[in-house]
């Protein structure tokens, strides 16, 4: 019970006590005086009685008597009179059995004791004593008036002390609301949310609570915000380089392994090595000042090439060498971007030195994967190509290889169209376990077959996908398959749908899914995830589906975690189940003290809003103890198996 409550009803208590105490008080005056009227009123009867009949009682007329006695005896109020000569000879008596109206309950007639009293007159005639004149009071009558005065107080008292219960409750409730402030904001403060009163009681015990509640609040965000910044300031440290901002060479081959060998999603991917021959040149010319502020403009030409690229991979990897990694494209498209960047490299270079125009501000070199291309094989690729472009004095050079390059012809465009339109897209799942090796959920993987009605890796179709425009189809083809599934599988696994930044910006998307959701039982088996990337970059539509899947009681994750360079305030926002740590920095995590010190302070914030974090990629394991010794909640990846159909 809450504390205004408590207050409510110990006042209310005290307020029934002191109010039951005065109706006894008031009902035993009331008693009291109910019998000296009933005694006055036999006295006067006996006395008006005495002085109408004292002839007849000299003449012992006892017919006169008894017309007398009856007269007065029918009005009710009397239980017995009795008239008696000078020697206590019996003249006349009439009297009545102790009756109680059938209005008087019986309850209260054992609760409630009355004697009802009897008066006694002598009577005189002419100086000559002729009787006495006995009276009693009917005892049905004392209760029936006794009962009359008792209800009406009753109906009294409840309702002043349900109008004083009120009033004490509205009081206290408004004295004491600032309480209730309070509490709010230590409940918002265990969700890591952060709530001041702008407002301080006047009450000045409660002033004085509200003021300590605020202070604490403001210094509970200002350590969490500084936990968040150091582990931002590790990040940059860790990951970034210094001078550019960009991705170092570390992070950007651990991007770079994560999305061509394990990231089948992202589809086939285009990449560039951009050499700057100018550098060393630059640098003993124009000094170190002006060599870094051109490897600035080079980071930035380069942010805005891969701004409008889906999940995109830029980084530095050595002095003068920077990597990109996009979405598979041809030279053909990249070129007229390319030549741009050509131009505005080429005029800086120009001023410092003092327009002399430089040969070659830059060179590219360029390579696509293909269906199991390595992340080696691609950067070798890439540097033949770079190598070719230098060696002809060419802005850039593409690298061709019959080997491991799929030949996207119209057949095949049909064919994957086909598929993901007519819903053909078949599943598979990866298991999440914890740390005791129970299953959590298993998170699907989308599959289609080729002409020779194989399984096709999801590297191979992705692209076509996206290039048709198909992810929305494929993601809700995939969300109806997986319902079907678990409406046919009562007791199967729980499953886990990757969800991409079409469907989720898609018109629609979430009444679609709204109708499909209504006939399943258990909702709960369902959990979708989204990438941080699309997270961050669609916050109102994130949150629009998030508020949605509470409503539908769905789980709802964050996967790759951990390597966007915004950070992760958005966390406090979104308020995910769980998020998944990107497998870049899970692969060198037993063997990095930069990793294992990251990863722990992610999985640190993740646990203290509450969130589950997880792991993914996990191969070996060493990994999988290292990441247990953390407190990770779970981990997937091949050490558990390779990926296996949902039937």
């Amino acid at each position: 019970m809450s504390l205004v409550n408590q207050l409510i009803a110990a006042m209310f208590a005290v307020l029934v006590g002191l109010a039951s105490g005065t109706l006894y008080i008031i009902s035993d005056s009331g008693k009291q005086m109910l019998m000296r009227q009933l005694e006055s009123h036999a006295q006067d009867s006996a006395t008006h009685l005495g002085l109408y009949i004292a002839p007849y009682m000299a003449a012992k007329d006892a017919a006169a008597i008894e017309t007398a006695v009856n007269a007065i005896f029918d009005s009710g109020f009397y239980q017995r009179i009795e008239v008696t000569s000078p020697n206590g000879d019996t003249l006349f008596v009439k009297d009545t059995p102790p009756e109680i109206s059938e209005s008087v309950p019986t309850w209260f007639v054992d609760l409630i004791h009355l004697t009802p009293p009897e008066m006694e007159r002598s009577v005189a005639h002419q100086w000559r004593q002729v009787g006495t004149i006995h009276v009693q009071s009917r005892a049905g009558y004392a209760y029936e008036r006794y009962w009359e005065a008792a209800q009406r107080t009753l109906v009294l008292f409840i309702a002043l002390a349900l109008a004083s219960g009120l009033a004490i409750s509205l009081l206290l409730r408004y004295l004491l609301k600032p309480l209730k402030t309070v509490e709010e904001q230590a409940n918002a403060l265990a969700r890591k949310q952060y709530i001041e009163q702008p407002e301080l009681p006047h009450t000045r015990e409660l002033r004085t609570v509200v003021h300590a509640m605020n202070e604490m609040v403001g210094q509970v965000r200002h350590m969490f915000e500084e936990q968040a910044k150091n582990i931002e300031e590790l990040r940059g440290i860790a990951y970034q380089d210094a001078l550019t901002g960009l991705y170092n060479e570390r992070a950007t081959l651990a991007q770079l392994r994560e999305r061509v060998e394990y990231d089948r999603d992202f589809g086939p991917s285009s990449l560039l090595l951009i050499q700057l021959p100018e550098l060393g040149r630059l640098n003993s010319e124009c000094g170190e000042d002006a060599t870094n502020h051109y490897l600035k403009q080079v980071a930035d030409e380069l942010s805005v090439l891969t701004q409008t690229a889906r999940r995109p991979l830029c980084g530095r990897i050595g002095g003068g060498l920077f990597l990109v990694l996009l979405p598979q494209q041809p030279l053909q498209t990249l070129r007229a971007p390319l030549d741009l960047i050509y131009d505005h490299l080429a005029n800086r270079l120009a001023s410092l030195y003092e327009n002399r125009t430089p040969p070659l501000p830059a060179v590219v070199g360029l390579s696509h994967s293909g269906d199991h291309s390595s992340a080696d094989e691609l950067i070798s690729q890439a540097r033949l190509a770079l190598k070719q472009a230098l060696d002809r004095d060419q802005r850039y050079a593409e690298y061709r290889s019959i080997r491991g390059q799929e030949e996207t012809t119209d057949g095949w465009h049909h064919h994957v169209a086909a598929a993901i339109n007519n819903g053909q897209v078949f599943l598979q799942y990866q298991q999440l376990l914890d740390p005791d090796g129970q299953q959590i959920h298993g998170e699907l993987l989308a599959r289609i077959l080729d002409e020779q009605n194989e399984p096709c890796p999801a590297g191979r179709f992705i692209g076509v996908a996206r290039e048709l425009g198909l992810l929305d189809a494929m993601d809700r083809a995939v969300l109806v398959n997986a319902i079907n599934y678990l409406k046919r599988e009562p007791r199967g696994i729980r499953i886990s749908v990757n969800l991409g930044q079409d469907a989720l910006l898609s018109d629609g998307f979430i009444q679609w899914l709204d109708a499909r959701l209504k006939d399943l039982n258990t909702p709960d088996r369902l959990q979708l995830e989204i990438n941080e990337t699309t997270i961050l970059n669609n916050p109102e539509a994130v949150r629009s589906l998030r508020e949605a899947s509470r409503h539908w009681g769905i789980g709802f994750g964050v996967d790759n975690f951990g390597i966007h360079p915004s950070g992760f305030s958005y966390l406090y926002a979104v308020k995910p189940d769980y998020l998944k740590i990107d497998g870049s920095l899970i692969r060198e995590i037993d063997h990095s003290d930069e990793d294992r010190f990251f990863v722990r302070s992610l999985v640190g914030v993740a646990h203290n809003i509450h969130i589950k974090a997880y792991a993914e990629h996990v191969e070996r394991e060493t990994q999988r103890s290292t990441l247990i010794t953390m407190g990770i909640d779970g981990v997937q990846g091949f050490l558990h198996g390779q990926p296996a159909p949902l039937t």
